[in-house]
C-alpha cells in the first residue's frame, strides 16, 4: 500500500497530480465538501456563540468511508484542496470528518497543477490556517442566517418558495435601481456635424467640436459651408504611449470572456475549472494581479524569441483588494511555450489568458496624436479633425490594434486651405443609462466591494431564478434625421435605426422589483451597499486572525435579528404585492394591481362569499407600481371572440401564465407577439395551421404515430416511445419498423441502479 494518501477536490485534478507523485503516493477525491450544513434547518445555534451543525450528505458517506480506509492504511495524509478560504475549510472539514491526527496529516497548496509546483508544495508542508477557516465559517454561517430567517420573511409577506440572501438581494437592488434610472430618463437630441474634407488629394474627416441643437440650425450650418472657405489654423502633435493591461484576476477574466467571446460568468469558471484541473491555467479564483519570478522569466522567452528583445518590458502590478494574497498569482498559463490547451471551447479561453498575460509584460505602444483645427470662413465655430498614428506597437503586436483610431492625417501646415468634399449632420439621441450584463454586474460588485470572486457565478446564477431576466428583444425603429451636403446641395432624409435592445441584458421581474422595494423598506441594513461590503472586511480580519468569527457574528445577528421579528407585524398591503389603482367606473368595486401565484395580474373586487374577484391579465408593458385604471380595465376586454376557423370552429384570443395564445375548442396555441385585443381572423387562422403542420404526425398507423417532438423526431404508441435509428429519415419509418421499433424499446434493459416510480 501506498505510504501517503492526498486528498484533492476533484477527480480530474486528482488525475493530473497523480501523475507527477510517484507510487508512494494514492491521490485520492473528496468530490467538493464533505460536510456542511444541512439543507434543511438553521441548524446553527444562535444561543451557543453559534455553533454549527455539521452533517455528513447522504451522498457523501461512500466517498467518507473510503477515504477513512485510505487514510487508515497510510503513513501521512497530505490535504491538498484548493489554496482558497473555501479550498482550506474543505481541507478542515476532511480532518475532522475523518478523524485525522495532526502528526500524520499535512497541509499543501499550490496555484498551479504542475510537477514543480506539486513537488514544491510537498516540500513545505503547514499546519491548516484556521484563520482562514474561521473566515470560511462566517461567510456560510452568516450567509445561512440571513437566508434562513429572511426567506420564510418573504414567503409569509411575498410569495412562497422566494430566496433572500447577503449578496444576492444586494446584486437584485442594484439591477432594479439602474432599471429605475433608466425609466427616468429623459433624453433629448442634436446634431452632430462630419465634414470630409481634402489636404494634397487626401480625404479626412473633421467633426464640428460641438453638436447643433436642431435641424434648421444643421441644415442652416450645411448652406453655410457652401462657398465658404476652409483652412487650417493650427496643427498640434504630440507623442502618446499607451500600456497593456494587467494580468487576469477572476473578475476581470469573467468581463473580458464576456466580451470577447460572449461567454457567460458560470460558463467562463466551469471552462477555467477545467484547464485548472488538467493543469493548463494557475488557480483560476483569485484577486491578485501578481506574477511569480518563474512567470517572469517564462514570458521574458515567449515575448523575445517571438517578437524580439524589444517587445519585452517586465512590470509588476499592485494587487489592490486588501483581501488579496500577494504570495498568490493572477490567472497565468503553466507552460508558456504553449499557445493552445483543451478543446474548442476550452482553447478559445486558454488563448484570451496566454495573449493577455504574455502582453502585460510587453513594451507600451509608442503613438502620434494629432490635432488639427480647421477655420470656416463664415462661421465662428471651428472644426476638429483628429488622427492617430502607430510608431512601435509594442504589446499590440499581440493583442491587436482595434482600439487606435484608424484615422491618420495628412501632413498639414498652418494656414493651408482645404477643399471641401461633403458634410453629414445626423441626429444623435442622448443615452439612457446602460443596463448591466452579466459581465458588467460582476465589475460593479468588485467595486463595491461586495462578495468575492468565488461568489459571483453563483449569486448571478441564482438571482436569475426568479428576480432577475436576460432581455431578449431586439430594440424597436426610431427615426433618425439626416441633413447632407453633396455637391453643393442641402437634402434632408428620414432614415430608421434601431434602438433600446435588451438582449444579454439584466432586467429585473415584476417580483424582483417588489422583493427589492420590501427589503430596501424594511431590512435596510442589510441591503446597504457600504455595510454589505464592511462584512467582507471583517472576514478579511477574521482571516488575517484580528477578529474572532464568532463576535463579529454576534454584532451582525444582535442587528438583524430584530429586523426579523419586527417583520413578522407586517401587513401584507406594505409589501407592494397589491396596489388599488382606482374603483370601476360602472360597478365602483375596487381594482387592484396585484402580483399572483403566475405574476402581475388586475383584481376587480375584494370579493365576498357569495361572489369571488374578477380577474384580469396586465397589460403587456404595464407594471404593478404604474399601471394607470384606464390601461387596466382595457382588458375586460379579454378572452375575445376573434372569429372562426375555416370549418367554423370559433377562435378566443386570450392571455395565460406562459403568455398570449388563441383557444379553438380544447386546443391552445401561443401567438408570440402578437396583441390577443388586435389580433384579426386571418393572423390567428395562420397561426393555428402552422402550428398545427408542426404537431401533426409524419406518419400514423392506428395507435402508432411518427411524431416531430423537442429532441427530434421519434415513434410513440402512447405508452412507449422509440427512437429513430440514425440515418433513417422520419418519413422513410414504414408501419413494420414502427412496430419492431416499438417492440425494442419495450425490452430495452433497464439501467442498473434504475427504479420504477410509484
Amino acid at each position: 500500500m501506498p505510504k501517503n494518501l492526498v486528498i484533492v477536490e476533484s477527480p480530474a485534478k486528482a488525475k493530473t497530480i497523480a501523475k507527477f507523485l510517484g507510487k508512494d503516493f494514492q491521490v485520492e477525491s473528496s468530490f467538493g465538501h464533505i460536510r456542511d450544513l444541512p439543507k434543511s434547518g438553521m441548524s446553527v445555534d444562535t444561543e451557543n456563540n453559534f455553533e454549527p451543525k455539521y452533517i455528513i450528505p447522504r451522498d457523501k458517506a461512500k466517498v467518507v468511508n473510503g477515504l477513512k480506509k485510505a487514510a487508515k492504511d497510510a503513513d501521512m495524509v497530505w490535504l491538498a484542496s484548493d489554496e482558497d478560504r473555501e479550498g482550506e475549510a474543505i481541507a478542515w472539514h476532511l480532518a475532522q470528518a475523518l478523524d485525522l491526527k495532526p502528526a500524520q496529516t499535512k497541509r499543501i497548496v499550490f496555484h498551479e497543477i504542475t510537477k514543480e509546483a506539486i513537488t514544491k508544495a510537498v516540500d513545505n508542508p503547514r499546519d491548516v490556517d484556521e484563520n482562514l477557516v474561521n473566515a470560511q465559517q462566517a461567510r456560510r454561517i452568516l450567509d445561512r442566517l440571513v437566508g434562513y430567517e429572511l426567506s420564510p420573511v418573504l414567503w409569509r409577506k411575498v410569495r412562497k418558495g422566494l430566496s433572500a440572501g447577503r449578496v444576492q438581494s444586494v446584486a437584485v437592488r442594484i439591477i432594479v435601481e439602474k432599471e429605475r434610472e433608466i425609466e427616468a430618463f429623459e433624453g433629448s437630441s442634436a446634431y452632430k456635424v462630419s465634414v470630409v474634407v481634402t489636404a494634397d488629394g487626401k480625404e479626412f474627416t473633421a467633426e464640428l467640436a460641438n453638436k447643433l441643437k436642431t435641424q434648421a440650425e444643421a441644415e442652416k450650418f450645411l448652406n453655410d459651408l457652401i462657398g465658404a472657405k476652409l483652412s487650417v489654423t493650427s496643427v498640434t502633435t504630440k507623442p502618446a504611449s499607451r500600456n497593456p493591461s494587467a494580468p487576469f484576476t477572476t473578475s476581470t477574466l469573467q468581463q473580458e470572456a464576456s466580451s470577447k467571446l460572449g461567454y457567460s460568468v458560470r460558463r467562463t469558471m466551469t471552462v477555467a475549472q477545467k484547464l485548472y484541473e488538467a493543469g493548463h491555467i494557475t488557480y483560476m479564483r483569485t484577486d491578485s494581479v501578481n506574477l511569480s519570478d518563474l512567470a517572469h522569466s517564462a514570458i521574458k522567452t515567449a515575448v523575445t524569441s517571438n517578437f524580439g528583445a524589444n517587445y519585452y518590458e517586465q512590470r509588476r502590478y499592485k494587487t489592490k483588494s486588501r483581501g488579496a494574497q500577494e504570495a498568490h498569482e493572477a490567472i497565468r498559463p503553466t507552460r508558456f511555450e504553449k499557445q493552445t490547451a483543451g478543446d474548442e471551447t476550452q482553447n478559445r479561453l486558454y488563448q484570451l489568458i496566454w495573449q493577455r498575460t504574455v502582453a502585460s509584460q510587453m513594451a507600451p505602444a509608442q503613438l502620434k496624436r494629432t490635432t488639427a483645427e480647421i477655420n470656416v470662413s463664415v462661421r465662428d465655430e471651428k472644426l476638429i479633425a483628429k488622427g492617430e498614428q502607430i510608431i512601435f506597437d509594442g504589446y499590440l503586436k499581440l493583442v491587436g490594434s482595434k482600439s487606435v483610431s484608424a484615422q491618420i492625417l495628412p501632413e498639414l501646415t498652418e494656414g493651408e486651405e482645404l477643399k471641401l468634399v461633403s458634410a453629414e449632420a445626423k441626429q444623435n439621441f442622448e443615452k439612457p443609462p446602460a443596463r448591466y450584463t452579466e459581465a458588467s454586474l460582476v465589475k460593479k460588485l468588485e467595486e463595491l466591494g461586495i462578495g468575492r470572486p468565488s461568489t459571483y457565478a453563483p449569486t448571478i446564477s441564482t438571482i436569475q431564478r426568479d428576480y432577475v431576466e436576460k432581455g431578449e428583444a431586439e430594440g424597436e425603429p426610431r427615426n433618425v434625421t439626416v441633413v447632407s451636403l453633396i455637391n453643393g446641395k442641402v437634402s434632408t432624409e428620414v432614415i430608421s435605426e434601431n434602438t433600446g435592445s435588451t438582449k444579454g441584458k439584466l432586467m429585473p421581474t415584476e417580483i424582483g422589483r417588489l422583493v427589492c422595494d420590501f427589503l430596501v423598506k424594511h431590512f435596510a441594513s442589510v441591503l446597504d451597499y457600504q455595510f454589505t461590503a464592511k462584512v467582507e472586511e471583517e472576514f478579511d480580519d477574521i482571516a488575517d486572525g484580528d477578529k474572532k468569527w464568532q463576535d463579529m457574528l454576534k454584532v451582525f445577528y444582535g442587528g438583524f435579528h430584530p429586523l426579523v421579528e419586527k417583520a413578522q407585524d407586517i401587513d401584507a398591503s406594505e409589501t407592494g404585492s397589491r396596489r388599488k389603482i382606482g374603483d370601476h367606473p360602472k360597478t365602483g368595486e375596487p381594482v387592484y394591481a396585484r402580483f399572483g401565484r403566475f405574476g402581475p395580474m388586475i383584481q376587480i373586487g375584494d370579493g365576498t362569499d357569495e361572489e369571488k374577484p374578477k380577474f384580469l391579465p396586465m397589460p403587456k408593458g404595464e407594471k404593478i407600481e404604474s399601471v394607470s385604471l384606464e390601461a387596466a380595465l382595457v382588458m375586460e376586454a379579454l378572452p375575445r371572440t376573434v372569429g372562426k376557423t375555416e370549418d367554423g370552429q370559433e377562435i378566443i384570443s386570450n392571455i395565460g401564465p406562459y403568455g398570449p395564445y388563441v383557444k379553438v375548442a380544447s386546443k391552445f396555441v401561443s401567438i408570440g407577439d402578437e396583441d390577443p385585443l388586435t389580433i384579426d381572423e386571418a393572423t390567428a387562422r395562420q397561426i393555428i395551421i402552422e402550428q398545427g403542420k408542426k404537431t401533426a404526425p409524419i406518419n400514423e398507423w392506428g395507435d402508432i404515430k411518427v411524431l416531430r417532438g423537442r429532441y427530434g423526431p421519434y415513434i410513440t404508441n402512447g405508452k412507449v416511445n422509440a427512437r429513430i435509428p440514425k440515418g433513417t429519415e422520419p418519413e422513410e419509418v414504414d408501419e413494420k419498423l414502427a412496430k419492431e421499433l416499438i417492440e425494442t424499446a419495450k425490452t430495452r434493459k433497464k439501467k442498473p441502479g434504475f427504479k420504477k416510480k410509484k
